[in-house]
């Protein structure tokens, strides 16, 4: 006859049984336990929120306060990660340097350096192109400083039907020097796009500015202003 097996040696057994690795694949990871304990206590706080005077001892109240910080640090969170999207950086730093330069000559470089699969470059220049055009034009005086966000705005005044299309140029420049993203060759061929668009139009100028358009002499008998 087989001897009878106590109670504590039939425990022993069945602890060393359900510790072999088949009956752990279905456990959950220590983050699953750690989620299901924290979406539990979420639970809590919410049930305690609906009804704060309902225990008579504030755990209601302290659970909404609670809740008001944990949204406040989601809120946070959430800017903090967004931020670089639109780096202050970028409404400080001026587009054109001191040197002399003329639009030709960055659009040349852009060319040059699009051709070297250099995109960040190459949109770089080709936004400081459409800068320096707009400069030589006498659509915007030329202002040294003048940043790429503050290009968007003047030139959206000068040519409204493209002011759309500045933005989104500036915010793909934005994006790759000041938001840590990959030049792409549709981000510049977007931009070029701007250039040729710019290029094509007709504006109109600043007031800001101080500037008179062309006037109409005998070779305009329309009285149209020249750019």
């Amino acid at each position: 006859m087989l001897d009878p097996i106590g109670r504590d040696e039939a425990r022993d057994m069945a602890r060393r049984e359900l510790d072999k690795q088949i009956y752990q694949r279905d456990k959950p990871s220590w983050l699953e336990r750690m989620w299901d304990r924290f979406t539990d206590w979420i639970h809590d706080l919410f049930s305690h929120a609906a009804q704060p005077n309902a225990h008579g001892n504030g755990g209601g109240w302290i659970s909404i306060a609670v809740i008001v910080v944990i949204a406040l640090i989601a809120v946070a969170l959430v800017v903090w990660l967004m931020w670089d999207r639109r780096n202050p950086r970028s409404r400080k730093d001026p587009l054109l340097e001191d040197n002399p330069s003329t639009a030709l000559d960055h659009r040349e470089a852009a060319e040059r350096l699009a051709g070297q699969g250099q995109w960040a470059e190459a949109i770089r220049e080709r936004l400081r192109a459409i800068a320096r055009d707009l400069e030589e034009r006498a659509v915007l005086a030329p202002r040294p400083g003048r940043t790429a966000d503050e290009l968007a705005a003047e030139a959206g005044e000068a040519v409204p039907d493209l002011a759309d299309a500045l933005r989104a140029g500036v915010r793909i420049f934005d994006d790759v020097w000041y938001g840590d993203r990959p030049g792409t060759a549709d981000g510049y061929a977007q931009v070029k796009e701007l250039d040729e668009r710019l290029r094509a139009a007709r504006p109109k100028p600043l007031e800001s500015d101080g500037l008179v358009p062309a006037a109409a002499g005998a070779d305009d008998p329309d009285g149209a202003p020249r750019w």
